[in-house]
This record gives C-alpha cells, structure tokens and sequence, in this order.
C-alpha cells in the first residue's frame, strides 16, 4: 500500500485530501503544520507528501529543506499545494527539490493524477 503525508493546516483541505486518498487506497498520515510533519517522518516514510506552504510554526519551504537533509527521505516525492502562487513562489518550491508545485484553488482530480504519477515513476 502507497503512503501520503497531508501537511496542511486548513481543515477542510485535509478532509478532502485524506478522504480522497484513503478511497485510492493509500495509508494516509495527517500533519497540521512543518514540525509535526517532520515528527512522523522519523517513523514513517511515505511515498509522498503533500505540502502546504504557509503553516504555523515551520513553513513549507522550511518543511521541505529539512527532508531534503534527511538521506533516508531521499525518496519521498513532494508536491506543494499553496494558495502562493506568484512565479518567485514557485520557482523557491521547485528549487528546493519539490516535484510538482499545485497553486490552490486546486482541482482534486488533478492532485490524484500528480499523485499517481510520482508513484508510478
């Protein structure tokens, strides 16, 4: 079974996204902001993470750079979903070594496809 980690702190996005995922078959994880997002990925390695930028506490580039340290987190596949959409915005996300970077209002239907994709590669 593929695993997702959900780091959002908007509750109806993470709804959704959780719901969505658990019908598709995935272990889902719940993370409300970067640092509890960071506590679970010392137990568990998902297939990806899905990652909001503005958070409480740790942001989501902050978020994404201490994964990118993490050698055994090499392997997760990252996706920012942001109501940040400016260019400069995405092109920080992108640099910092997320693979996709979705601007929100999002489609669902679109974030599954992503998904999908990154864990078929």
């Amino acid at each position: 079974m593929k695993k997702i980690l959900i780091v959002d702190d908007e509750p109806n996005i993470v709804m959704t996204l959780e719901y969505t995922f658990k019908k598709n078959n995935f272990e889902v994880f719940i993370a409300r902001d970067g640092l509890e997002a960071l506590e679970i990925l010392k137990t568990q390695l998902p297939d990806v993470i899905i990652l909001d930028v503005m958070m409480p506490s740790v942001d989501g580039f902050e978020t994404l750079e201490q994964i990118k340290k993490t050698e055994k987190l090499n392997h997760c596949k990252v996706i920012f979903l942001s109501a940040k959409n400016k260019e400069s915005d995405i092109e920080k996300g992108l640099s910092l070594g997320a693979d996709v970077y979705l601007t929100k209002p999002f489609s669902i239907k679109k974030v599954v496809e992503q998904v999908n994709q990154l864990v078929a590669n």
